[in-house]
Order: C-alpha cells, then structure tokens, then sequence
C-alpha cells in the first residue's frame, strides 16, 4: 500500500489586515418610516440603529468585494498574486452559479486562487475565518482572503415592520496567513435547524418565478425568539470561545459581536460580565445589520478610529439565519 505524503503548512495562523467597504448612500430612520407606522424613537430602542448604507446600482456584491479587498491585502503587506484562496460569505449574490469568489479572485489579480461562495448568514465570517485557518495549516494555502458582503437592501420588505429598518449594506474582508503563534483560537459552531424558521427568506425563488407570489422574496424573521435565542445561548457560546481559548473574559481587550441589534449586545455584555475596560463594537448604531459582513467592518472601523488596536485579543461571535453560529478569539491585525 503506498503511502501518503501528510501535509505541511504553518504551525498557526492569524489575521493579517482587515479592509471594509460602506456603500457611498447613508439611510436615515426618518427614510425607513416613509413606507411603514413606526417612528425614529422606537427604532433607535428596539435596535440601536440611526443609519445604515444602502448600495447603488454599481456597487454590487463583487465590486464592494474587491474594494474592501484590496485595503484587506495592502494592510497584510503582501500582493494578490500571493494569495491563494478567496472564500465569500453572502446570501445576497442572486446567481447560483458561478460563485462570485472567481469573479472577485480575478478582479484582485490573484494568481488562479482557490475561490469559492459560503451560505452561512450572518454566522457566515466566522465560518470562512476558520476555513482559512485549516487551510493555512495544512498547507493548501500560505494565504487566505475572507470576505464577508451582503447587499441586504435587495433582499428587504419596506412595508415589514419587524424588519424594514434593519439591513444595510457593505463588504469587510480579511488576509489569514502564517503565524509562528497561535493567534485564532478554536472554533466553537454549530447549528439549530429545529428553528430555522425564526429567520428565513419568506417564499422560494421559484415560487416568485412561477407567479405564485407578487412580492419579491425578502428576508423575515420571529423578532423576539431571535432576541431570547441570541441573548441566552449565544452568550454560552462565546463563554465557550472563551474557554476553548483558554482565556477568562477579564483577558479580552475587545469584543465583536455580530452586528444584529445593540439589545443583543448589550445583554450579552452583562450576562459575559465583561469588564468596563474591554472595547464593544457598536457599528450597528451607524451600519445596520450587514449579516456575514457586519463582523469584519466592525473590526475595521474600532482599529481605523483607534478604539481597538493591533495586538489587542478580541472575541468574535455571529449567528444568524439557520440558526447558525460560530465564536473564536483572535488577535487583531
């Protein structure tokens, strides 16, 4: 029986630099309440949200990719040419198939990289984070570029209440590469298919095809069982993050959550008990819920505004539509 060669990568891996892209068009409440009975107040209480960025006919999902991108790879110091996959989390690129992750690679100017689409809502960051992790230590890959970007406002009812004011658009993306010491902590992810049904696309796209439906499809979701689910058993699971890491929460320097709701954060910093001097991400205030790219914007904008810096040990948790979730500690770039 002939043997096989194992393989050989870097003993670690970390993130190298970070990009982000926000749509050039900023949506105030006061747009959102022009198609439903609502009001600014009760938006900003329910939500924390003021703005979000909805993108324009040119700004497609594989454009803003490729900007956020492109400052990812100049902040890692390397050139595409060296990067070797691209894994693109999003659930609003409508064509099936090809994935945009080729149109992307080639857009960069890689050097035929490995390119491929995840499903993974708003989990979906964290997922292709630790994709590129296994990748880089097993060698199929000396760097990875993870891109998280969804154009939500395709995908959004104005006329729904419950989730009209919600979504925004935009695109965050990340180099993972060799690291001499472990710098991405153990995954802790999983699925509850058996509540798949609190988030979820309100009809299939054949049953808008076949005019079986007037609507659009968009985006619906059972707004406080996602806030219990949330609120109580994502919190277990970043502790569980926490754990797998082997750091205690008074070891955090920053915690990014996914950017769905400030209640959510908010609960889930009291019932982690974080310290007052660990740095929340808050960018849902000025973003809206951006799904699988609201995780790497946040992180962009907490180290360009220097309310996070390079070095600092940072929780990262997202969860979302399956429901799925995935939480690791990083150190950032």
């Amino acid at each position: 029986m002939a043997k096989i060669k194992p393989s050989k990568g870097a003993p670690y891996a970390r993130i190298l630099g970070v990009g982000g892209y926000r749509p050039t068009r900023v949506v105030p409440n006061e747009v959102i309440l022009e198609t439903i009975d609502s009001s600014d107040e009760w938006i900003r209480s329910r939500s924390g949200i003021e703005t979000r960025h909805w993108a324009n006919d040119e700004e497609t999902v594989a454009a803003m990719s490729v900007e956020a991108s492109g400052k990812a790879i100049a902040d890692a110091g390397i050139t595409a040419d060296q990067i070797g996959a691209v894994v693109v989390s999003t659930v609003s690129h409508f064509k099936q198939t090809p994935a945009v992750a080729t149109e992307i690679a080639d857009k960069l100017g890689t050097d035929k990289a490995a390119a491929f689409d995840i499903s993974a809502g708003c989990a979906g960051f964290g997922y292709g984070l630790t994709l590129a992790k296994g990748m880089i230590v097993e060698g199929s890959a000396e760097y990875v570029l993870v891109i998280g970007v969804e154009r939500l406002s395709d995908l959004t009812d104005l006329e729904d209440r419950a989730t009209a004011f919600l979504f925004g658009d935009g695109a965050g993306a990340v180099v993972v590469g060799p690291s001499k010491e472990p710098a991405i902590g153990p995954t802790v992810w999983g699925s509850e298919g058996d509540k798949s049904e609190t988030i979820k696309q309100t009809v299939p796209w054949t049953d808008y095809r076949d005019g079986e439906v007037a609507k659009f499809p968009a985006i619906t979701q059972e707004g406080q069982a996602v806030f219990r689910w949330a609120v109580f058993e994502m919190a277990k699971v970043a502790q569980q993050a926490l754990d797998a890491a082997g750091i205690s929460s008074a070891d955090l320097d920053v915690f990014i959550p996914h950017q769905a709701n400030e209640r959510i954060i908010d609960s889930m910093v009291k019932t982690l008990k974080l310290p007052e001097s660990v740095t929340v991400a808050r960018d849902v205030r000025t973003t809206g819920n951006t799904s699988a790219a609201s995780i790497p914007l946040a992180m962009e904008r907490l180290l360009a505004t220097g309310a996070a810096k390079s070095g600092d040990t940072a929780l990262v948790i997202g969860f979302g539509a399956g429901l799925v979730y995935a939480a690791t500690v990083v150190t950032l770039p």
